[in-house]
């Protein structure tokens, strides 16, 4: 690549991080937390693997009315900080050293979730990754979340990025190639840690899909 970029923009949940079923298990003790019964259970967990990506609050809407999708928001984030702190949080394999390796290189980097800026900080500090961003965006920082464009456009307003060219977008979903397309990066990158295929990450904006986020270095060289 010859464009000079500035800023990589990375989602966490199956992008940086390993995400193998984490999200599905914190909705499960959710939904039997707030709804507590088996009918509808199955057409919601559809419901929650056909948004990933997206801003957690806006997943639960689409579930129910208001006060529920508050209830549900809030027993999922305690569900997912004890997942967390029961150990099951993890890199994808050569994340860190890919990150290092841009940020050696001069380029801004940026975590951006869907997840609460609590939830996101703790997934941070147990990986030892505090400070390795420079800056963690959440919906509550940018004003949407994915699909929209605010996260990566906050990402870049933070950073002092030129232009919204000098921007790679990186992310497992639908949600965060359509995101990167709808802001304008220069560079929308889809990786296969999340489930999707590369068919449905191209159809949904991504210019380039990476078997990992440990490839994207050299795809940037």
């Amino acid at each position: 690549m010859t464009t000079p970029f500035e800023l990589v923009v990375f989602d966490m949940a199956g992008t940086t991080v390993v995400d193998d079923g984490l999200v599905e298990a914190a909705f499960g003790r959710a939904w039997d937390a707030v709804v507590a019964t088996a009918d509808g259970r199955e057409a919601a967990m559809e419901h929650v693997r056909a948004t990933m990506g997206q801003s957690k609050i806006d997943v639960f809407r689409g579930l129910g009315d208001e006060e529920t999708a508050q209830a549900m928001n809030a027993a999922f984030e305690g569900a997912f900080r004890a997942l967390i702190e029961e150990g099951r949080c993890e890199p994808i394999p050569g994340a860190e050293d890919a990150i290092r390796a841009l940020k050696a290189t001069g380029l801004a980097i940026a975590f951006t979730t869907g997840f609460s800026h609590d939830t996101a900080d703790l997934i941070i500090e147990s990986l030892g990754w505090v400070g390795l961003a420079d800056v963690v965006l959440t919906p509550d920082d940018a004003g949407r979340g994915r699909p929209d464009p605010d996260l990566p456009l906050t990402a870049l307003l933070r950073t002092g990025t030129s232009s919204v060219a000098a921007m790679v977008v990186v992310g497992d979903t639908e949600s965060d190639a359509a995101s990167g397309r709808a802001a304008g990066a220069g560079l929308v990158v889809g990786v296969l840690t999340g489930g999707r295929d590369e068919e449905r990450l191209r159809e949904a904006g991504a210019d380039l899909v990476l078997a990992s986020v440990a490839e994207l270095p050299a795809a940037l060289a």
